[in-house]
């Protein structure tokens, strides 16, 4: 039975104003529950409490480098660890009504691999302060 899917191809994204979409070959925001310990001594097994409510969100984006001077992804995100930086992404694109998560986010780190045999590639991790926000284009 087919189903309503989206291709990842048609992902938009946008880093601190900066579209750098046409550079990231892929991205994961992993929406985590922040957990409490309330175990005791004597426990068998950890507990924890239900519910909290708090949040402890991730997000990761990589693809290959562009050494464009002032648009690239060395400008977007390099110098920039440690800076909470305001993230967009539309996983269906960015066309009128598509689906659309906005988020802060703090940049724990930038990285950039050169292998011998392939392009110079890029990795961002990021850890969302605050809440998603979901809408639409």
């Amino acid at each position: 039975m087919p189903t309503a899917s989206s291709h990842g191809s048609k992902t938009a994204l946008s880093v601190d104003g900066s579209a750098i979409g046409v550079w990231t070959t892929a991205s994961e925001l992993k929406r985590v529950a922040d957990k409490s310990e309330t175990s005791a001594y004597g426990a068998e097994g950890h507990e924890y409490a239900d519910n909290e409510g708090l949040k402890a969100h991730m997000f990761t984006c990589s693809g290959w480098y562009d050494k464009t001077a002032t648009t690239g992804t060395g400008p977007v995100l390099k110098g920039k660890e440690g800076q909470n930086l305001t993230i967009i992404r539309g996983i269906e694109g960015s066309s009128t009504g598509m689906p659309k998560e906005t988020f802060v986010a703090h940049l724990d780190d930038y990285t950039t691999t050169s292998p011998v045999a392939d392009i110079t590639k890029w990795s961002a991790t990021f850890t969302v302060s605050g809440e998603i926000t979901d809408g639409t284009y």
